[in-house]
């Protein structure tokens, strides 16, 4: 980290306005889903279904097999298809099972529920491995991995802060399902076999802090903590150091912090009080280009085209597609991805050309930088091709906020400079 930092973050027109007080729209079941079968880069999966079989929605159709073991679960209920390529969020094809719905969308138990009250720290560590739960705030990191390897945890931090523009599924799943916030709170505490839990929640969203407090009445070892409106407060290194004044090294464990997204929590208590993994999400379906910004109800393995069709189309021929919120989702070639187990939001915008100018040395991508970076240096490196004063920059410590591109001045996109020098660096490997 750079000694020259200025405020690391910065407040933005979020656009929630948008979504945020309108009704939630539950998306019909489409006549196919094409189930993921990759969770980031890893396409390791075995499959557990063949095409003619008959399956619910819940039915375990698949499960990730490499260094880490994750079930998933078909959304419909149906026959089952061919896996076949799909565009994927990685940016390329990859394999789907398709699944074709029956339209009648019966359901069956995943596995058995748990009581979190009388089950064992492992039991339960055990029981979210076994459920499928994965990060839902866009990450899709195994849940279960977090709790194996906790260690002196004294504090769970529920990351509810959505800090990106436009989204607001966490917030749409927080007021619908406080009840299970809660109890899927309470039961990583035990997990993480912690003393206390803190529900992290931006300061503007007065009405859900208040509603989230009232439901806490009795739990004393759970607490609402408002943090401010700024970008990235979301990031789980930002939220950490507002909340607990630390900073680590690589993992909030080194400060005894386990973070997790509220969607998670809820998840979790929903897997244990129903006895179903992660079958539909909430995502966030915004931005000018599309005719009726809504947050919607969707069967995972829906395409977004057919989201997007549901809420009236688009408002214009050339759009920007993009998986996730604007400042650092990633921009999808067409509308043919599909809405995964750790999606949270689809943006539409309208692609406009920028008129950008020579680098004015002004500092500002470094002020910011919640990083505390040098992002024009390492923009700089990457266009002379000196690989030395990339990694010198420490360059794999960017997470891709998009703050750079947001606050130039220049209009330049410093952002993408900067994913370059990373790939650069990542091929010498």
């Amino acid at each position: 980290m750079s000694i020259f930092t200025g405020p690391m973050r910065q407040h933005l027109d979020g656009k929630k306005e948008l979504t945020a007080h309108e009704e939630v729209v539950v998306l019909e079941t489409p006549e196919k889903v094409y189930i993921p079968l990759y969770q980031g880069n890893s396409t390791k999966f075995e499959v557990l279904v063949k095409e003619g079989d008959k399956v619910k929605v819940g039915t375990k159709v698949a499960y990730r097999n490499d260094n880490f073991i994750v079930p998933v679960f078909s959304s419909v209920s149906g026959t089952v298809g061919k896996v076949e390529n799909v565009m994927s969020t990685t940016l390329k094809p990859l394999p789907h099972l398709v699944i074709v719905s029956d339209g009648l969308n019966e359901t069956e138990k995943s596995f058995e529920t748990i009581d979190y009250k009388t089950a064992s720290r492992e039991e339960l560590v055990a029981f979210t491995k076994d459920a499928g739960i994965v990060g839902c705030g866009g990450a899709g990191f195994p849940t279960y991995v977090k709790y194996q390897f906790a260690k002196d945890c004294h504090t769970i931090l529920i990351n509810g802060v959505e800090c990106e523009p436009y989204i607001t599924a966490d917030a749409a799943m927080m007021e619908k399902y406080t009840k299970e916030l809660i109890i899927g709170t309470d039961a990583m505490i035990k997990m993480a076999d912690a003393k206390a839990a803190i529900i992290a929640i931006k300061t503007t969203k007065v009405e859900l802090i208040k509603k989230v407090r009232e439901a806490l009445a009795g739990y004393s070892n759970i607490t609402v903590q408002e943090v401010p409106d700024v970008y990235p407060m979301g990031w789980e290194r930002t939220v950490v150091y507002e909340v607990f004044k630390k900073r680590y090294d690589r993992l909030p464990g080194e400060v005894g912090v386990v973070v997790n997204n509220a969607t998670t929590a809820i998840s979790l208590a929903q897997a244990m009080l129903e006895g179903h993994g992660i079958t539909h999400k909430m995502v966030t379906v915004s931005g000018e280009a599309v005719k009726t910004p809504r947050n919607v109800w969707v069967p995972v393995g829906t395409k977004v085209k057919e989201v997007v069709k549901a809420l009236g189309g688009y408002t214009c021929e050339d759009v920007l597609c993009i998986a996730g919120g604007p400042m650092m989702g990633k921009a999808i070639i067409n509308d043919e991805w599909v809405i995964s187990a750790s999606s949270n939001a689809v943006t539409v915008l309208e692609t406009k050309p920028i008129d950008s100018v020579a680098c004015l040395r002004c500092g500002q991508c470094s002020e910011h930088c919640p990083a505390g970076l040098q992002p024009v240096r390492i923009r700089q490196a990457e266009k002379a091709g000196d690989i030395e004063t990339i990694k010198a920059n420490d360059v794999n410590s960017c997470i891709e906020c998009g703050m750079c591109t947001y606050i130039c001045p220049s209009k330049l996109d410093v952002t993408e400079s900067v994913r370059r020098a990373k790939r650069r660096v990542q091929l010498l490997k």
